[in-house]
């Protein structure tokens, strides 16, 4: 029964949370959005105090099913070790404390000091993000492309198609490679990552040490046929011993599922776990009321919400392409200060808090957000104007993030937010090299920035270049991604380490 409504909850989670991160309509992280703020790494960096005291009472009350039902990467191993195992090949391995806790002491360590690229590349949750972003979703929006081709040849619109394109190759290349250790010991070893590298797991086995539900033995009953440990995925039973390091115990079920003597139970303090209790116990019994089974004892309360995927309603991407004209592809500035997004406060709350899940990356419709190449904030979302621009109009990367790097921002406070201010390069502009009128800057600045004035005010027939008011200009990039020179722009946006408020 516990194993059922295991296997139930966390496939209903592995499900929406998978979506919420394949989703590029940004309809369904109005209704999932709470799955990845109830993640615990997020919580904590969030400040998230309901959150954290929520998951923490419930490992003291249920033991670690936070990694069975709510992690994402450890419904995935769960999936690996179900495809790869070999039925009663698993055996008890002793806790290997040296290497949990020096990891854990690293993280920490790496937190504190400001190396969040190795924060984010054990973080279980954003392993899972990058895993679902990088390798999921162009399959998702590949597949999506067909039933776009399909659907305009019956003269449909219901779909439409959507560029695949790699965001950021070492990011890419993490991804893979997590999804291969990952595999490599999950496919044997079960819950070897959850064990011995995740800090999530390491801090939750504090806590699930003392919780009040256990697997506990019925000595009485057992007969030490070690079927039990050889099915646990998590190598924490020493039936020779009946004892269960719940440090390591997920609560999976396996082993209640697997005993054939019912002498396991899910259950609280004092409940058949010694020979002396269950001596008594047998005494006082009537004939048959010893193999009755509590099933109640063996269910848990947890609530999982079930969310529906609405229509998504399609929206064409705009493409400037000059006309007719063969347009040679644009090269990303050399900025002094990488952009942030509005919300994110400054270059430094980013860093201390984005834990690289790409969720924001993966919800962005304008594809503005990258992942960083940077060593110190690798993985974290900087800005690129190269495929669009910032709209005011959109804010949903402040929506969906669940760390509090990037905090919910209103569209007005959005259009009074300056990230950084556009820069003009004389030798770039068309009007100066070429000598013809331009202004495509001037035009879709949203906000009324630059203004186009004579290059020679002697001259009454000089050409206009744009003037940029710094004051004004929020930095969203709508002059640098529409400026029609190549391979350089002519203008571009430099990033503010602190944003202001115009």
């Amino acid at each position: 029964m516990l194993r059922k409504i295991r296997i139930g909850l966390a496939t209903i989670v592995m499900v929406l949370i998978t979506l919420l991160f394949l989703d590029f309509t940004g309809t369904l992280h109005h209704w999932l959005g709470w799955l990845a703020k109830i993640q615990f790494l997020p919580a904590l960096l969030a400040v998230n105090v309901g959150v954290v005291v929520a998951l923490v009472v419930l490992t003291l009350i249920f033991g670690r099913i936070y990694c069975s039902v709510i992690c994402p990467l450890g419904i995935l191993q769960d999936v690996i070790h179900h495809i790869g195992r070999k039925p009663n090949k698993q055996t008890y391995s002793k806790e290997k404390r040296w290497l949990r806790y020096g990891l854990l002491v690293i993280f920490v360590a790496a937190f504190f000091l400001g190396v969040n690229s190795l924060v984010a590349l054990l973080a279980p949750y954003s392993s899972y993000g990058r895993i679902a972003q990088n390798l999921l979703q162009p399959i998702w929006i590949a597949g999506n492309n067909v039933l776009a081709f399909l659907a305009e040849h019956n003269k449909s619109y219901q779909f439409y198609t959507v560029d695949v394109w790699i965001r950021s190759l070492p990011t890419f290349i993490i991804a893979l490679v997590t999804l291969i250790v990952l595999v490599a010991l999950a496919w044997r070893g079960g819950r070897t990552y959850c064990n011995t590298i995740c800090p999530v797991g390491t801090l939750l086995s504090f806590f699930a040490r003392f919780s009040w539900l256990k697997i506990r033995f019925d000595e009485s009953k057992c007969k030490k046929c070690g079927k039990c440990a050889r099915n646990c995925k998590a190598s924490c039973i020493d039936f020779k011993s009946m004892k269960v390091d719940y440090s390591r115990c997920v609560v999976c079920g396996n082993c209640l599922e697997q005993c054939n003597f019912d002498s396991l139970h899910y259950a609280g303090p004092g409940a058949g776990s010694s020979r002396k209790a269950s001596s008594s116990s047998n005494s006082r019994n009537t004939s048959g009321s010893s193999d009755a089974v509590d099933e109640g004892r063996r269910a848990f309360l947890v609530g999982a919400a079930l969310a529906t995927s609405a229509a998504a309603l399609a929206q064409e991407r705009k493409k400037v392409d000059g006309g007719l004209a063969v347009i040679e592809d644009m090269v990303e500035p050399a900025r002094n200060t990488p952009l942030t997004p509005p919300g994110s406060l400054s270059a430094s709350n980013m860093q201390k808090r984005c834990t690289g899940c790409q969720l924001c990356v993966s919800e962005c419709p304008n594809h503005v957000l990258v992942p960083s190449t940077d060593l110190l904030k690798l993985m974290q979302p900087t800005m690129s104007y190269v495929r669009g621009y910032c709209r005011p109009e959109c804010n949903r990367c402040s929506e969906v993030c669940p760390a509090g790097a990037i905090k919910p921002i209103t569209l007005a406070d959005k259009s009074s937010t300056q990230i950084g201010h556009a820069v003009w390069v004389k030798e770039n502009c068309i009007p100066v090299k070429d000598g013809v009128e331009c202004g495509n800057c001037e035009r879709h600045c949203p906000v009324g920035a630059i203004e186009m004035v004579m290059l020679d005010e002697e001259d009454e027939e000089s050409v206009l270049i744009p003037a940029v008011n710094e004051a004004r200009c929020i930095g969203c990039g709508a002059c640098e991604h529409l400026c029609p020179a190549r391979p350089f722009t002519a203008i571009y946006v430099e990033g503010h380490e602190v944003h202001k408020e115009v």
